[in-house]
């Protein structure tokens, strides 16, 4: 059969639609099984071990060889992997793919069980920047790490946790009890965020009500049990949406989506060259970065002297590669609001499946700039990837991200860059499912460039 050169045509697009929605579902099977930080870290080393990445140990020596594949991790919810390539040439340095692991939510407080009347509720503290009002009126549970004993006094041991059924819902007050409800009303954190677990009967009951329900959905002892990290997440499920499905409604795409096209990218890379590729997913950019395991600490600076170290090379040749380093930041960035116009940019605005935002801003709060936004341009010449500029609206302050933070400890060139989505650090967000795979392809095309 012969077909027309419109028909290929046609035939090509519905391919390559297949291939990035395919792309899309794997994403949102990511995030769904990833309801905290250390979720993330735990579903990313398992996809590194199935495509043959060593796990290192800090405390451990290194025995590091040339074109290998490794990766380490902090706290459990900050990971760092790499690959070497099988002639290191220090001039051609790092190339590192950031991003950050954790999203905007609540955690729980130590003593967290409070009755009201006969109600039981979780004493929280919210976590990051979030749109408290998307919090309301949807099933709700409990994920995080539960901190057991173990045979080292100074290394206990971690369990991930995930209770996965509807534990828990905060609910809305009657509007005939709260008439000026949908003409803003100010949340109180301490009080109205609080989730419902259930009924109690007896004041007795409150005693160690969440303990005893973690015990009775894993196998740890009660004696072993030392302390916990948890916080809460939605139970619901990310989906594609749209007409031709060209959206992803999910939670934590700020910023899962930049985690998990990164360790693809870095994956799917078919030759490391002569260089060293690294992926770095960094904990608490959403409160600042300023934690042992955040952007704004020495994590990343110290594992990359170490792996030179490792490689029998000395300071002055690890400060030499990271003058010829290139650091590409991948967070979520706005799109712009067809109800809210005024928010952005006349000239420079992300729009969804139109291409990766570059954030770029004069007060440098994102690391972009002329020479950088050059690399990566020459960087995707000859792909389908695609690119628009992105600056706030000029009254408008915006964010920022682990770009200038890592960059300064670094001292290399750095560009910041994401994926458009609209309503950011809500429970539940939306972006488009062509950015998303341009953002995989980009840290393909990346970490292949000799």
């Amino acid at each position: 059969m012969i077909h027309t050169t419109k028909e290929i045509k046609e035939m090509q697009r519905k391919f390559v639609d297949m291939e990035v929605k395919s792309f899309a579902r794997e994403v949102i099977e990511f995030i769904d099984d990833s309801p905290s930080t250390y979720h993330v870290v735990k579903n990313c080393s398992v996809i590194l071990e199935e495509n043959g990445f060593e796990r290192l140990y800090p405390k451990s020596k290194w025995e590091l060889k040339k074109g290998g594949k490794y990766y380490v991790k902090r706290s459990n919810s900050t990971i760092i992997a790499f690959t070497l390539g099988g002639d290191i040439n220090l001039k051609k340095g790092f190339k590192i793919f950031g991003s950050h692991t954790d999203s905007p939510c609540f955690r729980i407080k130590p003593r967290p069980e409070m009755i009201t009347e006969n109600i039981i509720r979780l004493n929280t503290e919210v976590y990051g920047g979030a749109i408290l009002s998307t919090w309301f009126d949807r099933p709700l549970s409990i994920a995080g790490r539960v901190i057991v004993r173990s045979n080292d006094l100074f290394m206990p041991k971690t369990v991930t946790i995930k209770i996965d059924k509807p534990l828990m819902i905060i609910p809305n007050l009657a509007i005939h009890q709260n008439r000026e409800v949908n003409n803003g009303v100010k949340i109180d954190k301490q009080n109205d965020t609080l989730p419902i677990l259930g009924l109690i009967n007896n004041e007795l009951e409150k005693d160690n009500y969440l303990l005893n329900l973690i015990l009775s959905e894993t196998d740890i002892k009660k004696e072993d049990i030392l302390d916990f990290d948890l916080f809460v997440y939605t139970l619901e499920k990310g989906s594609l949406l749209g007409v031709n499905e060209e959206f992803i409604s999910a939670p934590k795409l700020d910023n899962l989506v930049s985690v998990y096209a990164g360790l693809l990218g870095l994956i799917e890379a078919e030759d490391v060259h002569d260089q060293i590729n690294v992926f770095v997913g960094f904990d608490n950019e959403e409160i600042g970065s300023m934690t042992k395991q955040g952007a704004d600490s020495n994590y990343l600076m110290n594992t990359l002297e170490r792996i030179m170290c490792s490689l029998g090379y000395g300071r002055s040749e690890f400060l030499q590669a990271l003058q010829c380093s290139f650091l590409l930041s991948a967070d979520g960035a706005h799109a712009a609001h067809p109800a809210h116009m005024e928010k952005t940019d006349p000239t420079s605005r992300g729009r969804i499946n139109e291409g990766l935002s570059v954030k770029i801003s004069a007060n440098q709060s994102y690391t972009s700039d002329g020479f950088s936004i050059a690399v990566l341009k020459q960087i995707i010449e000859g792909t389908d990837i695609k690119i628009q500029p992105f600056v706030n609206q000029s009254n408008e302050r915006g964010g920022s991200t682990i770009g200038p933070i890592s960059s300064t400890h670094l001292d290399i060139d750095a560009i910041d860059l994401g994926v458009p989505m609209l309503a950011m650090h809500s429970v539940r967000e939306l972006c488009g499912i062509y950015d998303v795979f341009y953002l995989k392809e980009l840290g393909k095309e990346f970490f292949n460039k000799n």
